[in-house]
């Protein structure tokens, strides 16, 4: 890598030994992946590792040598949603001293993070791009984040810049407010490998299309055709809905940190065909290779045909809209079904700040009184508590799906078994 002098000097210790070992740290990541030089981050950051488990201690000696040294971000960050929620998850007594057992530094690990230079208190979220958290990347916008489906996002839809670096790295990049300058930070690097032509009967499923993208293309960056005629031109809230949870589930079942949308994402409107790069693959969807997509997931369960426990909705977080149709939705159903209240408890995660703003509306009660809650934890950090790891979850998020055990369907079946509590026989409607 070629470093500036001013780099140079700060790899000689000439700010401090904790600086220069951060440069170290940053410069070697850099010449991994074949960086000619550092750039210069322009957006804010935002860092991946929101949990402050017993077993990172390393991590934690880290940040404190980091403020020790007075060191913080050169902007504020934001960071991934929390691990626990007692008040709006009521996970009971055994449970909650298993998450103080597993979760032991959460509190001293938030402290660490303010010193740091995190945005507030309600600041965690995997979606920070959302407006009612603030921390919307331009595009053209170089970043250094290391949450998956938020990089993905920023890098499709947004038209930022950022590689899918990992926890610790990240930070170090943006105490610098440099990266290096690889990958997804280049031209060449957002070249799409893959042609992937959708031609479904209908608009797919996010989370279905995303993980038949993710698990065919892995690390590559997949070029769509289809969609357009479904979503219409240019980035609707509606269409960004879509490409947020199609992304998180190409991210999860594969290393999708980049994709591109004929006729939608900015990359494609500005450039088309042209970002095809010569020998790229091709992959054709239909609905026949999403069915068997849907039917190669296992059933984690210990008991297939348990009851469900609960319905997770929303990783990663719901945005405004989001929330509002799930909420509108499952209050249609059960009116229809003569039900004042849902079978199976449902949980809507969505991030603190909009979580607090909408249980100020009068509507929330009501949706309390139906069954279905606000929460702004990360559900797939929630379920890595073995305890509630064994329980029978139900999801329509292909990537808590990948990471847990909780068991997927699609949104059509996930509101028939809030409403009904029972799992669908098959795929033709027909519930047990």
């Amino acid at each position: 890598m070629q470093l500036t002098p001013e780099e140079q000097a700060i790899l000689q210790g000439t700010q401090g030994a904790v600086l220069e070992k951060v440069m170290r740290s940053v410069v070697a990541y850099g010449e991994t992946f074949d960086a000619d030089r550092l750039v210069a981050i322009s957006g804010s950051p935002h860092l991946v590792t929101s949990f402050g488990a017993n077993t990172i201690r390393p991590y934690f000696d880290m940040l404190d040598e980091l403020i020790e040294a007075g060191l913080h971000t050169v902007e504020p960050f934001t960071v991934d949603p929390r691990p626990t929620d007692f008040e709006h998850l009521n996970p009971g007594l055994v449970k909650r001293l298993s998450f103080g057992l597993i979760f032991g530094k959460q509190k001293t690990y938030e402290g660490q993070l303010l010193k740091l230079g995190l945005k507030d208190e309600q600041a965690f979220t995997c979606a920070s791009y959302l407006p009612e958290v603030g921390n919307t990347p331009r595009r053209g916008e170089i970043l250094a984040w290391s949450e998956s489906s938020a990089v993905v996002f920023a890098n499709a839809v947004l038209g930022a810049r950022t590689n899918r670096n990992s926890a610790g790295i990240d930070l170090m990049c943006d105490i610098l407010g440099k990266a290096p300058n690889f990958g997804l930070l280049t031209d060449a690097g957002r070249q799409a490998t893959w042609k992937i032509e959708v031609v479904s009967k209908r608009l797919p499923n996010p989370h279905l299309l995303g993980s038949a993208i993710g698990i065919k293309v892995m690390e590559g960056v997949p070029y769509i055709t289809g969609l357009e005629t479904y979503l219409g031109q240019g980035l609707s809230q509606s269409t960004q809905d879509y490409l947020k949870d199609m992304g998180a589930a190409a991210a999860s079942n594969g290393a999708v940190g980049l994709y591109h949308v004929e006729g939608i994402t900015p990359e494609a409107l500005d450039f088309k065909r042209d970002l095809l790069n010569p020998g790229y693959l091709t992959y054709r969807i239909d609905d026949d290779e999403l069915e068997r997509v849907l039917r190669s997931y296992p059933v984690l369960w210990k008991n297939p045909q348990a009851h469900p426990r609960s319905v997770f909705i929303g990783c990663p977080h719901l945005s405004r809209d989001q929330v509002k149709a799930w909420a509108a939705r499952l209050e249609a159903a059960l009116e229809v079904a003569g039900q004042s209240r849902t079978r199976v408890p449902v949980y809507l995660f969505t991030p603190p700040a909009l979580a607090a703003e909408l249980r100020k509306e009068a509507s929330y009660q009501a949706l309390l009184g139906h069954g279905i809650h606000l929460a702004s934890i990360c559900p797939l950090m929630h379920m890595n508590n073995p305890l509630c790891g064994r329980d029978p979850i139900v999801t329509n998020s292909n990537k808590l799906r990948t990471y847990t055990g909780a068991r997927f369907f699609v949104d059509e079946d996930v509101e028939n078994i809030a409403v009904t509590g029972r799992l669908p026989l098959d795929r033709g409607g027909i519930y047990a």
